[in-house]
């Protein structure tokens, strides 16, 4: 019996011209479309306040809180058009999203966060199940994991807040700048981590970015978002070659005047 191709290659997560609105008036994305994957891993690039954040919102659901809507467009996960669907069940389904900044609760050690992000559903036997894999991911974790985890250090308080994540046992991950104030050693270790993760576990990863070079090293395609447009999307390795990212996102305009930097953003051939 012939398979259906297209179920091969149908992506988990699709948007299709996606806006959003902020206090009905402030249009923070202008009409955005990608696509991840099954089993992939793509990277959402941009710079501060670019639009990559509030992407991550519409999609998991956590618009509302802020006084933003997705006003126009589509958003599709497996196959299934969630717009409607609260936060919670959008988790349900198996969309995990890591917010920004590493929350964790500082006053509970480890292993209680991982318990407290587990589904009420899950067995005790499964929870042992989870955070045995998590730890193993997370060897710093499991050797911290009796300590406040208001004491741990950077890189720790995020290692643990993606294992906050995966205890929910999601099928799309999407990390909110995971590199965010960390050494350089240590977002190496934590990305090596996560694309390990994905080889084992098939786990679908949105990671969005400004540390360009470091996500374009795991990911196999990138999209940058400029003033909430997406104005790129190819694989990683075309990505790094392109003179304009390498200008202003992976850091080869060091060393520039300010006359010629103006010039260059003038000539910049996405935006023209």
């Amino acid at each position: 019996m012939m398979m259906d191709a297209s179920a091969k290659t149908d992506p988990i997560l699709s948007l299709n011209s996606v806006e959003v609105l902020y206090d009905q008036v402030i249009l923070a994305i202008r009409g955005i479309s990608l696509e991840v994957p099954r089993g992939g891993m793509v990277a959402l690039l941009g710079s501060n306040g670019a639009g990559k954040s509030t992407t991550l919102k519409a999609i998991s659901g956590l618009l509302k809180p802020e006084r933003g809507k997705v006003s126009r467009g589509q958003i599709t996960f497996d196959g299934q058009v969630i717009g409607e669907n609260p936060p919670q069940a959008r988790v349900s389904m198996g969309i995990c999203h890591v917010i920004e900044g590493r929350r964790v609760f500082e006053h509970l050690t480890p292993d209680e966060n991982l318990e407290a992000a587990a589904p009420p559903s899950m067995t005790r036997a499964q929870l042992n199940a989870e955070k045995e894999r998590i730890y193993e991911y997370f060897p710093r974790l499991a050797e911290r994991k009796s300590a406040e985890s208001g004491y741990l250090s950077g890189g720790e308080q995020q290692m643990l807040a993606i294992g906050r994540g995966l205890m929910t046992q999601p099928r799309l991950l999407m990390l909110d700048e995971p590199s965010l104030g960390l050494a350089p050693f240590l977002v190496g270790e934590i990305f090596g981590i996560i694309q390990r993760i994905n080889r084992e576990q098939g786990l679908s990863v949105l990671l969005v970015e400004q540390n360009a070079l470091a996500a374009l090293d795991v990911v196999s395609h990138g999209y940058l978002i400029e003033n909430g447009r997406i104005v790129m999307h190819d694989t990683a390795e075309t990505m790094k070659a392109n003179s304009d990212i390498q200008e202003f996102y992976l850091g080869g305009g060091e060393g520039r005047n300010f006359h010629d930097i103006k010039h260059y953003r003038r000539r910049k051939r996405w935006l023209s």
